[in-house]
């Protein structure tokens, strides 16, 4: 556990903390952050999450069908569940508000934390490698370019209304997929069912800018959450309750109930526990949505994600000796 708090969540923290600290002292503001986000969201994470995907092949998606089915089925239902939830029970709340917390606490860090928390935990394995990519897969290629049809949805519709047009139901799905952090995941996974294989010396051109994804993302982050005023709220709150026990309890119940391999559920429930996706605070930022509460939320994730961690290791264990 201390080798995961010392080269996973340490780094974060840090690299947050400078990103707040330069955001306090007038290095950087919130029109810097929003330049940072544009290259993250338009270039480093359209790159690594199309590098990370098409690097799978079709008989990885197919060795283990109950994983994947499990991984789709309980990371979507999480996150519409956060979508209606923060849509219909926050009166105050958009539906642009909705799809951010979504896109936020119903989304798992796979592509930040993945590698770095489970291999420490696991060991360097294809197994390991099997439950990233497949949770990646769901997280990118479906939960962003969905999260993004309902954010564009919402804020159309509310431009549509004051301008007294009806608006097109495509049209916010469109918008969507002409981004691209929505299409290049959807495009790596095409790749990957239709058996072409990609090129290991095309990999490097991508991993150049691909590597900036993390790290500026992050300090994008401590930009943002100095420029804001820090909101532990019940919304906060709640989307850390959402993300850090709703999800990896909805994963180990579904992993039983399957009969999965025990490894894979006791991996999958970790995965399923780590912090909210960094993307959806970039995603947040961007359309200046939700920033002030979906940040603190994931600050707070970030922090319980030290406690809930071994804790959901030790529940699995047992939830697997018993039944």
């Amino acid at each position: 556990m201390l080798h995961i708090i010392l080269y996973a969540i340490v780094p974060i923290v840090v690299v947050m903390l400078a990103g707040f600290i330069s955001g306090r002292k007038g290095i950087f503001n919130g029109d810097d952050s929003k330049k940072f986000n544009k290259v993250v969201l338009d270039y480093a994470l359209p790159a690594a999450l199309f590098v990370s995907i098409v690097q799978a092949d079709r008989e990885m998606l197919a060795r283990d069908l109950k994983l994947s089915i499990v991984s789709l089925v309980v990371i979507m239902v999480c996150f519409m569940a956060v979508y209606f939830i923060y849509r219909y029970c926050f009166k105050k709340n958009t539906g642009a508000d909705a799809a951010v917390s979504a896109l936020i606490s119903g989304s798992p860090t796979i592509g930040f934390l993945g590698f770095a928390v489970l291999e420490p935990i696991f060991g360097t394995n294809p197994s390991v490698a099997l439950v990233v990519a497949i949770v990646g897969i769901v997280v990118n290629a479906v939960g962003i370019p969905v999260g993004l049809s309902l954010l564009n949805a919402s804020l159309d519709g509310t431009q549509a209304a004051a301008a007294g047009k009806k608006e097109s139901a495509w049209k916010p799905v469109i918008h969507a997929l002409e981004q691209p952090v929505a299409w290049a995941p959807i495009l790596a996974v095409i790749l990957v069912l239709l058996g072409l294989k990609w090129p290991d010396w095309a990999s490097p051109s991508f991993d150049l800018i691909a590597k900036a994804n993390a790290s500026m993302a992050v300090f994008s982050a401590g930009i943002t959450l100095s420029s804001v005023k820090i909101v532990i709220n019940w919304q906060a709150l709640l989307g850390s309750i959402l993300k850090l026990i709703v999800m990896p309890a909805l994963a180990l119940i579904a992993g039983l109930l399957w009969h999965m391999d025990p490894l894979n559920i006791k991996m999958l429930v970790v995965a399923c526990a780590l912090p909210p996706a960094f993307s959806g605070i970039i995603i947040a930022d961007e359309y200046n949505t939700y920033v002030a509460t979906g940040t603190s939320s994931l600050t707070l994730s970030v922090i319980l994600f030290i406690g809930f961690c071994p804790l959901w290791i030790w529940i699995t264990d047992m939830a697997l000796k018993a039944f």
